[in-house]
């Protein structure tokens, strides 16, 4: 599989990253204790704060295979790149990768930005256009994901990238091997997920 690079995306390249402007977040004492389900409804933590893997779970849910189209793989060097505190913990110097994940049939579902120690992302993403967990499977890297925090808030740019309105929900998580952190990823999902898992809050 190859990355997709549409002509529509222009405006979504790689000069920045997208992160939310929070109107609500949470810290990791937050992510373990879990949410009012008022605030979030239960199947949207079991996505947004499990440790399961968030591609796994959109191809079983739409029951479509998911792509990824990569847009940024950009050298950002010890730079702390407006990311989550825990970008420190990431050897450096780092990569930044973005991308989009969509169902096969063209669906845009997530956006995710990620930060590699650059002289090791290859040893990690051998084909950097298929999801990581794949890359991962494929390798039978055993790792944890350690969700950090966790975020509802508002961006224009991924309103048009998703064609949804905001707000939006959204995490930080580390990937830890070997009881060692080697790579930061930060994620926000489509609303357009209420189709399968339901509305985002519960009355």
């Amino acid at each position: 599989m190859t990355a997709t690079f549409k002509p529509s995306d222009s405006i979504l390249l790689p000069q920045t990253w997208h992160s939310l402007t929070p109107i609500w977040h949470g810290d990791e004492q937050v992510v373990q204790q879990g949410l009012p389900h008022n605030q979030l409804a239960p199947a949207w933590q079991i996505l947004l704060l499990g440790d399961g893997s968030p591609t796994r779970h959109l191809q079983l849910l739409t029951n479509e295979p998911i792509e990824v189209d990569v847009i940024d793989m950009s050298p950002v060097g010890m730079d702390p790149d407006e990311a989550p505190d825990q970008i420190q913990v990431v050897p450096g110097p780092r990569l930044r990768r973005q991308v989009w994940l969509r169902t096969a049939s063209g669906q845009r579902l997530a956006y995710a930005t990620s930060w590699w120690e650059a002289s090791h992302v290859d040893d990690y993403l051998q084909n950097r256009s298929i999801p990581i967990w794949a890359s991962l499977a494929r390798l039978r890297t055993e790792l944890y994901r350690d969700v950090q925090g966790i975020y509802y808030g508002q961006s224009p740019e991924l309103e048009r990238a998703f064609e949804q309105p905001g707000p939006f929900w959204g995490r930080h998580y580390l990937f830890w091997h070997h009881k060692q952190p080697f790579t930061l990823i930060y994620e926000v999902f489509s609303p357009y997920l209420e189709k399968y898992l339901g509305p985002m809050q519960l009355d």
